[in-house]
């Protein structure tokens, strides 16, 4: 095989991981960089003091997709790693007291549904069918199906409309629901792949019917067993994983890729570059301006980055059995509070959290008898010139105070660890624009057609896979960006399929 018929894929997050395995298996010499010193991306593991926290992504749904990874191998993937069913999948906490099981029996969500209020009942029934629909052909038909060219969207478009997608989330849901706090409920989800439920196209209600079909998971270990899991697989089929090595360049002449340069001036050649992360960086700071028609600078800048993620990450010399694995607590305001999140680009007084606790599901994460906790905040991406250095400390403990009064009693005399991260290490670390948690910020004018490309209209030979292309964020979304790949780079000449290994 010649030198250049190999495939770099620049960052280890699931999604570079994910196309490294499948590219692989068709026979690509593949050669995975990331720049930090370890994989993982956004699912990378902190360890302090004898707890293990996930930094990132908590939420497994979809889980078929990473048993099709193995499966291309001939591997089992539960040797690789364990998923655990969680229930509920949410509890969502609401500021009068009431609470809400998310879970994925219908029955029981109409119990209760019936129980805050009766008079929706059969407005969620219809709410669900609705997501159902939108699930059978934005996520089965559409989810890891390119959208190279403007008449692929437009073959959709019907569908789309008929389906009500120029609702946003929240007014598709109001649509059936009546009660706030329900509203609230069937809305949030939006929030975990970047977008304002009051701004993302309805297309993205196919989270709840994802949700309902294949349930809520936890990986034993934290999402770093996955990812372990997945690098593993990668060095048993021959592919090499390089960490502590960051890209300065992507080399293009006439046109396509001809190699990546290393910030430590190492050149490796390769046709062909798959880029596991932000596209507003990759373009930007990787690929030289002459190069670039389509993505200019001002093109690049012209683009709506999703908000800014705020992590608080502790540990307890305490249990607090009481709590759900996932819970949701929401503040007193919702719009204005996304608001002067996402549009004033405002550090409010109050917040919704998401509050995680896997030593509900994983003792082995924490010292016998202590608790290990990850609180996540959604804030304002660095556009908003918030000083983080001195609001971070101040803002973790109104958050700690907020979560000893309602939820953890004694919580700060009980602090084993704690730690956070801001928007800043989402810039400096993950390079991502702004420090936004999720790349670009899913509306209907940069959803599909108008993400993102996964095939680059600029340099031949350079791909995209992650959060900040088609379909989206979310594990399901990086993932099928990964499956998406497999119809748009051209099968490599007088190559053959490594052939899947029997499990």
């Amino acid at each position: 095989m010649r030198d250049t018929q190999r495939t770099v894929v620049v960052g280890a997050g699931l999604g570079g991981l994910a196309a490294a395995i499948r590219l692989r298996a068709r026979g690509h010499r593949v050669t995975v960089l990331e720049a930090t010193e370890q994989p993982g991306g956004r699912a990378s593991v902190f360890v302090r003091d004898g707890f293990s926290f996930d930094a990132g992504p908590t939420v497994i749904t979809a889980p078929y997709l990473l048993q099709e990874l193995f499966a291309l191998a001939g591997r089992d993937w539960r040797d690789y790693f364990e998923l655990v069913p969680v229930d509920p999948f949410y509890r969502v906490e609401f500021p009068d007291g009431s609470c809400f099981d998310y879970v994925g029996d219908e029955e029981r969500i109409l119990a209760q549904v019936r129980a805050l209020s009766p008079r929706d009942v059969d407005g969620y029934r219809r709410l669900a069918a609705h997501a159902e629909r939108i699930f059978e052909i934005g996520y089965l038909r559409l989810a890891d199906t390119p959208f190279d060219s403007l008449s692929e969207m437009l073959r959709v478009v019907p569908d789309m409309v008929k389906l009500g997608s120029y609702h946003s989330v929240y007014g598709l849901v109001s649509r059936y629901i009546r009660d706030e706090r329900l509203r609230q409920v069937f809305s949030f989800q939006p929030l975990l792949v970047g977008g304002n439920p009051f701004r993302t196209t309805s297309i993205y209600m196919l989270i709840h019917w994802l949700e309902r079909k294949w349930g809520v998971w936890f990986a034993k270990g934290g999402t770093t067993s996955i990812v372990r899991g997945m690098v593993r697989l990668l060095e048993e089929m021959g592919a090499e994983v390089r960490c502590d090595a960051p890209v300065e360049e992507i080399e293009v002449r006439d046109g396509r890729v001809r190699g990546v340069r290393l910030e430590g001036g190492e050149r490796i050649a390769c046709d062909t570059v798959v880029a596991n992360g932000d596209p507003v960086h990759v373009y930007g700071r990787l690929v030289s301006a002459r190069h670039r028609r389509r993505h200019t600078d001002a093109s690049l800048a012209r683009r709506r980055l999703s908000m800014g993620l705020f992590v608080g990450y502790f540990g307890t010399r305490r249990t607090y059995p009481e709590l759900a694995h996932h819970t949701i607590v929401m503040g007193p305001r919702y719009r204005e509070l996304l608001e002067d999140i996402f549009e004033r680009k405002k550090l409010a007084d109050d917040f919704s959290l998401y509050l995680h606790a896997p030593t509900r599901t994983d003792p082995s994460l924490a010292p016998p008898g202590h608790e290990n906790f990850y609180v996540l905040s959604p804030v304002p991406h660095n556009g908003s010139g918030i000083d983080w250095e001195a609001e971070g400390p101040r803002y973790f403990d109104r958050i700690l105070e907020h979560l000893e009064e309602r939820f953890l009693p004694g919580l700060r005399a009980n602090l084993a660890t704690s730690f956070h991260v801001t928007p800043r290490y989402f810039e400096d670390r993950l390079r991502s624009s702004q420090g936004a948690g999720f790349g670009i910020e899913p509306r209907l004018t940069q959803s599909a057609y108008f993400r993102f490309h996964n095939r680059s209209e600029d340099v031949d030979g350079l791909y995209f896979v992650g959060a900040g292309t088609h379909p989206g964020a979310g594990i399901p979304g990086v993932l099928c960006s990964a499956k998406v790949l497999e119809r748009v780079v051209p099968a490599l000449d007088g190559v053959v399929p490594l052939p899947a290994v029997p499990a």
